[in-house]
């Protein structure tokens, strides 16, 4: 299928390796525009170019739906505002891909489905203006997940009708994971130089361990989910995706503030910060409390292994490491399943109604009946989660108002809170996933580890770093715990990046 603004190739005058731009950050790249390097149109284009070879040709990854028209045309006005010296912000002339359920005015966002592929949003998401404004050049939209994964009763993650299937850049055979999967990919074959992702449980924190990369997965409430396809407005937010965890803070900040259009963000007001690099200590591990939730291990002996020289190399580091065995006395995945499919329903209506007369849909039965009727959207999945959404009433339904308090009770006060409070933590630690798994459409997704929920359903913060590597598949460590803390959260993982130095450039 023809793809509106789909790259099919691109002419540069500097390549990417001559460049030398693998594993470049946003520091060197800055560093390189101002010593005359290379220019911001120079870099632009070698990006590009690299995703037209790795991406849609050669190995082909797979991980990028549509590429920005416009992106070579803003690089020469950034090159041009540098030359009189002015610069937009911390983010001049840094590539950023974001995945495409995040709305952009110049390109569709379409969240990986057949009926979406030409809407075209009037208006960037509030996350987007945030990028644009500190000089961001969105290179174009990443493949996902259909629906951010929440669509079939079982899916491959990566997969969308409209994409087909990303590829995990350091086997293409395998997996990418969770529904950020194209942005984590194209992240980590240095096709740009951060993504930006979105989670609702895991879709940041896994395919960033999957893809050997940094993810935040913040606290809900942050950075805004205005313009962003919904799942759930209880557990859903953005957040950055990057091979370090410097440029990951980095974009956290240029993202973060007040936005009227979502609610959460005003309670944000007294947390966020616009520069969260001030908390990146190399010393960050030394004198901290780290419980290590024994409950996520059993998945993968491998991975327990290596999960248990990580905790004995951080108590070499200062840190003090105590086993837990649970977070919450009971399990609210039932809970937490309900308030999905009632806010799902809900908020796509609202999405769907945000786009206007334009919108391809009008509603969600629209959706299911259309979706249902596609031979090429029921080629491999049965997009039950759909037609189940579909059937829920609306928020004052005492269903979804009774799980809704129970998830988040269980989660906050009785879980993350109470297990810090009672062993005096400054974070919990986890295996952020497993080694990625094959590839299979027919089966569906091999999800053995994951310690995601207990940050996911309570909408605190998670921050997962490279660990090590399985049979040379990356494995993530993931940082969580109370609301807001990020600052501590990103002092750790900074230390642990710093004192580990495990990320490897995948090879294809």
């Amino acid at each position: 299928m023809a793809l509106p603004f789909l790259l099919t190739g691109c002419q540069t005058q500097s390549s990417y390796d001559q460049l030398n731009l693998e594993e470049i950050t946003i520091t060197e790249l800055q560093q390189g525009y101002e010593n005359g390097d290379f220019t911001i149109e120079d870099v632009t284009a070698a990006y590009l170019e690299r995703i037209a070879e790795k991406d849609q040709s050669g190995p082909k990854l797979n991980s990028m739906l549509y590429i920005n028209p416009l992106a070579l045309d803003i690089a020469k006005e950034q090159d041009a505002e540098l030359r009189d010296g002015q610069t937009r912000g911390p983010l001049h002339g840094i590539p950023v891909v974001l995945k495409d359920n995040i709305d952009t005015d110049d390109m569709p966002t379409t969240a990986g489905a057949n009926i979406m592929a030409e809407s075209v949003p009037d208006q960037d998401a509030f996350i987007t203006q945030k990028l644009r404004d500190a000089g961001a050049i969105i290179l174009g939209k990443a493949n996902l997940s259909e629906w951010a994964n929440f669509h079939s009763s079982f899916s491959s993650s990566g997969w969308s009708a409209l994409g087909g299937q990303v590829h995990n850049p350091y086997d293409l055979t395998r997996n990418p994971c969770g529904s950020s999967a194209g942005s984590g990919a194209a992240a980590s074959a240095n096709m740009t130089v951060f993504a930006i992702g979105t989670e609702t449980n895991g879709s940041i924190t896994c395919p960033s361990s999957a893809n050997g990369l940094v993810g935040i997965k913040p606290t809900v409430g942050l950075l805004s989910r205005s313009g962003i396809i919904p799942i759930s407005h209880t557990q859903d937010t953005p957040g950055p995706m990057a091979r370090t965890v410097t440029d990951a803070a980095i974009a956290l900040g240029t993202m973060a503030g007040i936005d009227s259009s979502d609610a959460k963000t005003f309670e944000s007001e007294e947390h966020y910060h616009t520069d969260y690099t001030q908390f990146l200590n190399p010393d960050g591990l030394q004198g901290k409390r780290i419980g290590l939730w024994t409950g996520s291990l059993g998945g993968h002996f491998r991975v327990d292994t290596l999960m248990h020289e990580t905790a004995r190399f951080l108590e070499s580091q200062g840190t003090t490491v105590v086993e837990i065995d649970q977070i919450t006395q009971e399990n609210v995945g039932s809970a937490s399943f309900q308030v999905l499919l009632y806010e799902f329903k809900d908020g796509l209506n609202k999405y769907f109604a945000s786009l206007g007369d334009d919108a391809p849909v009008k509603n969600m039965q629209e959706l299911v009946d259309t979706t249902l009727s596609d031979p090429e959207e029921m080629r491999y999945f049965d997009h039950d989660l759909l037609i189940q959404a579909s059937e829920k009433g609306s928020l004052d339904s005492e269903e979804y108002q009774d799980a809704l308090e129970r998830m988040l009770r269980i989660t906050r006060e009785e879980g993350i809170d109470r297990v810090m409070d009672e062993h005096e933590l400054d974070a919990i630690i986890g295996p952020t996933g497993g080694p990625a798994w094959k590839t299979d459409l027919t089966n569906g997704d091999n999800f053995a580890v994951s310690s995601s929920s207990p940050a996911a359903q309570s909408g605190y913060p998670n921050i997962t770093v490279p660990m090590g590597y399985i049979d040379g598949l990356p494995v993530g460590i993931s940082f969580f715990g109370r609301a807001w803390s990020e600052p501590v959260l990103l002092e750790i993982a900074y230390g642990f990046e710093q004192a580990s130095k495990v990320r490897k450039a995948p090879q294809f």
